[in-house]
């Protein structure tokens, strides 16, 4: 469960470290965000890496992706999936991922919400 002024963790190699939410997108006076919904973040960390290759800068606004959430995530079988962090993958303006890479397990359910692209990318999916 992901909520306004939760510090997430960015797991693509977009450049940006950690990220803070600042509102939840997919309805009316909608609170929490659960895996595969999506948010509107502000950027507060960056990764110390070569500045010039960087595609986001601290303070920047862009729309993410959430693929992990501490919050038990119950699968199609019955069984429950619970990661140790909330993590979130930066989105570009068409819907696609701005990093090449996305680093950690993904949920395979983000395919039925076609969004198959993210698994591509991913390292591995639960």
């Amino acid at each position: 469960m992901i909520q306004s002024q939760t510090i997430l963790n960015v797991s693509d190699n977009s450049g940006a470290k950690t990220a803070v939410c600042i509102k939840v997108l997919g309805g009316y006076k909608k609170r929490y965000a659960y895996v595969g919904d999506f948010l509107v973040v502000s950027i507060r960390d960056i990764r110390n890496k070569n500045k010039s290759i960087l595609r986001v800068k601290k303070g920047d606004v862009c729309k993410a992706l959430v693929i992990r959430t501490k919050k038990s995530h119950r699968l199609k079988d019955g069984s429950y999936v619970q990661f140790s962090d909330n993590s979130i993958s930066l989105v570009t303006k068409q819907g696609g991922p701005l990093g090449t890479r996305i680093l950690g397990p993904v949920l395979k359910e983000l395919k039925y919400r076609k969004m198959s692209k993210f698994i591509s990318i991913s390292a591995g999916s639960v």
